[in-house]
């Protein structure tokens, strides 16, 4: 296995990290040479089937000219698996092993990421909470040594939950965000976007999180609403801050005794206000447009400005603008000209007045007891607002002035989006075409690429100070400072001696333009590499529609950019992780699903527990984690059940790409067991039927052998033609969906409950032609569904592919195998036989329905059916099929009688079409007085029903009071009620008969 050197953010080897996996997997093949369970398990099912695929090589063929290329979108090395990583390793998987089992090239490449803050949050918090030491403490180089040791032992955690879904990576091409190569590419990509004159440095408003000291990126940026006043923890404060008020305060009118009273949710900010506005509609502040008022702490006058921003309604209809500390108020400012005045230190303490070196939340009480000592306090109110928060560490975003290093991506959107627009690019669901063209054509904004953390790629730029006279600082792009230093004098023909300092930018690059250079960075990019001019462009990108402009459109800018080329030809975005209640999951409602909770099962304890853990942490806050543990309660009462991973994938396959989010709902994985355990013991079935079977019926059944087939014979492998050309037209267009729901209809309805019922007689009947033929249409179709499902379930599929008889050699793993193609199979489809066979069933159907109705089921031998139809070709096939019929409906006999001849005397009946009647023989079955006697009472119960019904229906007021919804639901009650009186004076009719 590939170790991988992690590089500093200076870019030099400290240590080495081996992606070697810790969890211990068996290399030998499992045995399947034993007896089969009784039921299915998934737990030893999933046992030693992995390492085997790994060591044998079957994940890949290295013999196909046609190949399938895509990288995986790299979760955090620190983090753990969670239910949106499992449904993107689930939908990737089934298309890898797809392409794979239909002879193509699979390369897919694994990774993980450095994930800068992510990583520099979960150390601090193990610093602390085990050596009571903060990084400052420390030092960066003692501290990025604390970050390795962690890697070192944390770091493969998430590859360990991935083998256990079963995902058939190309582990020996893993690539980290922070090895020797992707560090190369990030420099080389850096230096070349500077070189064009497309990266830049400006002072800027970011979002600012003051317990990481870094600006953060917009999705690391939660929106917390709140309804009224709401106490949060924030780090660095014992006591909870309260938000969701509004402050009034008073600014006095210079020049008069007037004041102007402004509305506020950030009083602190005050401090940094440069103008007070209101809309220019305004009629009540008309008149002091243009003039200025007294900053009471700074004793300056600052104007009075109008603007449309405002919004009169709005607190007192006038504003405060500060526009070092808010983003609406920095675009204020600029369409003003209004000076910008930081109050805040990255730390989030006051700066300036007397309130210096105060926190900003403590300083928001020394500011209004200040204001109100000046007789400027007005006083507060609930108001409901929207609190951003470090998705990280849960700090409130501080929006700050910083100089930071941004791309100028304007060309690069236009290219982008003209690649959707061309097609060149295709995006699945089609919707987000139009996202696409939002983000990258109306709403395209520089991106800022410079994060103030210690870890992660620490940017390749260095600030050159000479002697030349000149106060400007300048920057040069370079991979060290020797070369730094060589640029520089070459490009204004200085000598060395004029430098008086140089020194690289202490900051780092945003993950998200590591990742961004992943998809030709994986194979070698810039070197010209084999794999690169193979491999790249990948073929496909699959993830999750939230990132699709801050991962995806980057992705695409940065390779039309630096390569000439689209990364990818398609991008196949799916919806986002919800619970059952449609909640979306997150840490702060207490409602994430642990995929491993899915896969061993948990009890509610355990569930419970990390609640208790999160709200420690201050993830939640008390009153969210009760809420959190009433909702686990009600969802999960005994806990979550061992379900499996194939269960966990298969469940996250049946939902539409096309849904914007993923109602997960673990009853559904549960069901998805129960399936597994139906195919268990449809092998099992096989495998007891296996004893006197020829061995040349352990194979699939040929177009020649169709003579020896029944017509049940033929209908199944008609369903199974069916089902193989679904799953080879769906899985190309992403409808997953699709293929999990007719391969369930499939298995469940047409196999398990129609035909292995219909077929037992003849594999109990000692008959050898019946007999033989039907194991072999049984053992084809469940040779090919194996195959069918084992992209979805592959530890399943593989443990019964190994237990399955076979007449000549198979493949060594069920890998290995083809998939089942179209051609192979239309010979087998009959439209005009399912049409026949599906009237068959609704006879069979309605014999059903009636026995028991009239309580019969258990009296097989004695229950006899007829059936009366006017269609000479339908009653010539159930002629042919009388013990199909017989055999599914249970009954002793079944015969089709002329019309001419009318019904059996005593019999209920149940119309199938205008000319086909189905009769069940009801003499000598029943006591026609008792079941009287029950049926009329039954008729009173629901003529009261009735009649309590029409007496509110009737009532005058009805119509005018009631919504018409209701209306409408009573009227269909009444008519329901009313369809079963009929059905059961038709009963009675028929009693009296007897």
């Amino acid at each position: 296995m590939k170790s991988f050197q992690l590089l500093l953010p200076a870019i030099r080897t400290r240590t080495t990290v081996d992606f070697r996996f810790s969890r211990c997997y068996s290399s030998v093949k499992k045995d399947t040479s034993q007896p089969i369970a009784l039921a299915y398990n998934p737990k030893a099912v999933e046992s030693g089937w992995y390492k085997w695929w790994e060591e044998n090589g079957f994940f890949r063929r290295s013999d196909a000219q046609e190949k399938f290329v895509m990288i995986l979108p790299p979760p955090n090395i620190t983090g753990h698996l969670h239910l949106g990583h499992a449904l993107t390793c689930a939908i990737q998987d089934v298309l890898a092993r797809w392409h794979q089992m239909n002879g193509r090239r699979v390369v897919w490449v694994p990774g993980c990421d450095h994930a800068g803050i992510a990583t520099q949050v979960v150390v601090e918090r193990h610093l602390w909470a085990t050596k009571q030491v903060t990084r400052h403490q420390l030092g960066r180089e003692r501290f990025i040594d604390e970050i390795l040791e962690w890697k070192e032992q944390k770091g493969t955690t998430i590859y360990d939950q991935m083998k256990r879904l079963g995902v058939s990576l190309d582990w020996d091409r893993a690539i980290y965000t922070m090895d020797e190569n992707m560090s190369k590419s990030v420099s080389e990509a850096f230096i070349k976007l500077f070189n064009a004159g497309l990266v830049y440095r400006k002072m800027s408003l970011v979002n600012w999180c003051c317990e990481l000291q870094s600006a953060i990126s917009n999705i690391e940026v939660e929106h917390l609403e709140l309804e009224g006043p709401t106490p949060l923890r924030v780090p660095g404060y014992e006591q909870p801050v309260t938000f969701g008020k509004m402050y009034d305060f008073a600014y006095e009118v210079s020049g008069s005794d007037e004041v102007i009273v402004v509305s506020t949710t950030r009083p602190e900010t005050m401090l940094g206000d440069t103008a007070v506005m209101v809309n220019p509609a305004d009629g009540r502040y008309a008149h002091l447009v243009g003039k200025k008022a007294r900053h009471p702490f700074r004793q300056e006058e600052i104007r009075i400005i109008a603007d449309e921003h405002v919004n009169p309604d709005f607190g007192t209809g006038a504003v405060k603008v500060t526009p070092a500390h808010s983003a609406h108020d920095f675009e204020v400012g600029l369409r003003h000209d209004l000076p910008r005045i930081t109050i805040f230190d990255e730390r989030g303490q006051i700066t300036l007045s007397e309130f210096r070196g105060q926190p900003r939340f403590t300083a928001r009480d020394s500011v209004l007891d200040a204001l109100d000592q000046l007789g400027l306090y007005r006083g507060c109110k609930p108001h409901p607002m929207v609190v951003p928060v470090c998705s990280r560490t849960n700090d409130i975003i501080e929006p700050l002035l910083k100089p930071q290093w941004y791309v100028n991506v304007t060309e690069m959107a236009r290219a982008a989006a003209a690649a959707v627009e061309s097609g060149d690019l295709e995006i699945y669901p089609r919707n987000y075409k139009a996202v696409w063209h939002e983000w990258l054509g109306k709403n395209v904004q520089d991106w800022c690429i410079s994060r103030q953390l210690w870890w992660g790629h620490r940017i390749p730029a260095f600030r050159v100070e000479c002697d030349d006279g000149a106060e400007e600082v300048t920057w040069v792009a370079a991979a060290s400072e020797e070369e730094a230093k060589k640029i520089f004098l070459k490009k204004y023909e200085l000598s060395e001696t004029q430098i008086r300092g140089i020194k690289q930018d202490d900051d780092v690059l945003d993950t998200w333009f590591s990742s961004g250079l992943l998809p030709f960075a994986a194979f070698g990019w810039p070197q010209d590499t084999c794999d690169y001019d193979q491999l790249y462009p990948t073929s496909l990108l699959e993830t999750g529609h939230d990132i699709l402009f801050f991962w995806v459109g980057r992705m695409v800018m940065l390779g039309l950019q630096l390569t000439g080329k689209l990364p990818f030809k398609t991008v196949v975005l799916h919806g986002l992780i919800h619970d059952a209640q449609g909640q979306k999951m997150s840490k702060s409602k207490g409602n994430v699903i642990d995929p491993m909770d899915v896969i061993d099962g948990a009890t509610l304890e355990a569930l419970q527990s990390r609640i208790a853990e999160n709200e420690d942490q201050g993830v939640l806050t008390r009153q969210g984690a009760e809420e959190a543990y009433k909702q686990q309660v009600a969802s999960y009462p005994k806990g979550i059940p061992e379900c499996g991973a194939d269960a966990l994938r298969l469940s996250l396959c049946s939902y539409s790409l096309e849904n914007q989010f993923v109602a997960v709902d673990v009853n559904r994985m549960e069901h998805h067991k129960f399936l597994g355990n139906k195919i268990w013991q449809v092998m099992r079935f096989l495998l007891s039927a296996l004893n006197g079977i020829p061995e040349e019926c352990c194979s699939s059944v040929t177009s020649s052998q169709i003579d020896n087939l029944t017509v049940m014979d033929r209908w199944v492998l008609s369903q199974l033609s069916q089902l193989v050309s679904s799953a080879q037209k769906n899985i190309p267009i992403f409808n997953l969906h699709h293929v999990v729901v007719q391969f369930e209809h499939f298995w469940y309805k047409c196999l398990c409950d129609v035909y292995l019922e219909s077929i037992k007689p003849a594999l109990r009947s000692g008959e050898a032609g019946p007999r033989n033929a039907s194991f072999q249409v049984l053992w084809t179709c469940v040779d090919a569904c194996l195959r069918l499902a084992s992209p979805f379930m592959p530890f399943l599929t593989e443990e019964l592919y190994q237990r399955l008889p076979r007449h000549r050699g198979k493949e060594e793993s069920i890998l290995q195998c083809r998939y089942p193609r179209e051609d192979e199979w239309d010979c087998w489809r009959n439209v005009h036989l399912e049409d026949q066979v599906k009237v068959l069933l609704e006879v069979v159907t309605s014999l059903r329905s009636m026995k028991s109705t009239y309580g019969i089921e258990g009296h097989r031998h004695k229950v006899q059916g007829s059936l009366i139809t006017q269609d000479q070709s339908l009653a010539s096939f159930l002629e042919d099929s009388v013990s199909v019929v017989e055999t599914l409906a249970r009954v002793g006999s079944f015969t089709i009688i002329e019309a001419a001849e009318g019904p059996p005397a005593g019999s209920a009946v149940a119309t199938v079409s205008d000319k086909t009647s189905v009769y069940l023989h009801l003499e000598g079955l029943i006591d026609p007085a008792v079941e009287i006697e029950r049926l009329e009472k039954k008729i009173l119960k629901l003529k009261k029903s009735e009649s309590e019904m029409l007496k509110k229906m009737e009532h005058k007021r009805f119509k005018l009071r009631t919504p018409l919804s209701v209306q409408e639901s009573m009227e269909n009650k009444l008519s329901t009620i009313r369809k079963e009186m009929e059905q059961v004076t038709s009963l009675i009719r028929t009693m009296e008969g007897l």
